[in-house]
């Protein structure tokens, strides 16, 4: 997908004009390596758009500023660089945020950039409610799915099923079912004002939807 390549190089050019060519292009083109693995069903370079899309309209909706908008953006190449479906919990989040700690460090950005795209990464493992600012917008970002519309949704989840493939039904059902009450328990599935009016009322709805399938009920 070019470009995908054009918006990695453009947003390094704004936080690392000092980066070499070479080594963003190679970067990047590692990065998309990863992403169209044959592995992938939903966590492909698909989902990579969405949730650039989603960081754009939360930037526009005043969440984030444009300089948070880049490094959600960075956020959004490396959170799910790493993907096994078959690794322990935590563990595709936490090598792909040493992944994002190594190759961002090499081209040059500010430690604290760094650091602020390895927390975005790591906070993907529980999908906690944020308090604010970037980490509540790139929360919300990964999370736009759950409120897409019902032919996306449904494809979303034949994808997730697809993924996950030699996992018996039954042990499937049961825990897609156990992720997805959580969201439902909460006062609200999203952490900003902006994802709430756009995305909130279509979430409940699909993961109602989600678990009725699961459960029969």
């Amino acid at each position: 997908m070019p470009a995908l390549i054009t918006w990695w190089k453009l947003d390094l050019a704004e936080i690392a004009p000092g980066a070499h060519d070479d080594a963003v292009m190679a970067i990047g083109t590692d990065l998309m390596r990863r992403w169209t693995e044959p592995h992938r069903g939903y966590h492909d370079t698909r989902h990579l758009v969405e949730v650039i899309w989603a960081l754009e309209d939360l930037e526009e909706g005043g969440e984030t500023t444009s300089r948070e908008g880049v490094l959600g953006r960075l956020a959004g190449w490396f959170h799910d660089a790493v993907y096994d479906p078959s690794a322990p919990a935590g563990a595709n989040e936490a090598d792909s945020a040493d992944l994002a700690v190594r190759d961002l460090r090499a081209l040059g950005l500010p430690s604290d950039d760094v650091d602020t795209v390895r927390d975005l990464v790591l906070a993907t493992v529980g999908h906690d409610l944020r308090d604010g600012g970037l980490p509540a917008a790139f929360h919300d970002a990964d999370l736009w799915i759950l409120g897409s519309g019902d032919e996306r949704y449904d494809d979303y989840t034949a994808q997730v099923r697809a993924e996950y493939a030699a996992v018996p039904d039954d042990a499937f059902r049961a825990g897609r079912a156990a992720i997805l009450r959580p969201f439902l328990e909460r006062e609200s599935i999203y952490a900003t004002q902006t994802a709430r009016h756009l995305w909130e009322e279509r979430a409940r709805s699909n993961l109602v939807r989600e678990l009725a399938v699961l459960t029969g009920s």
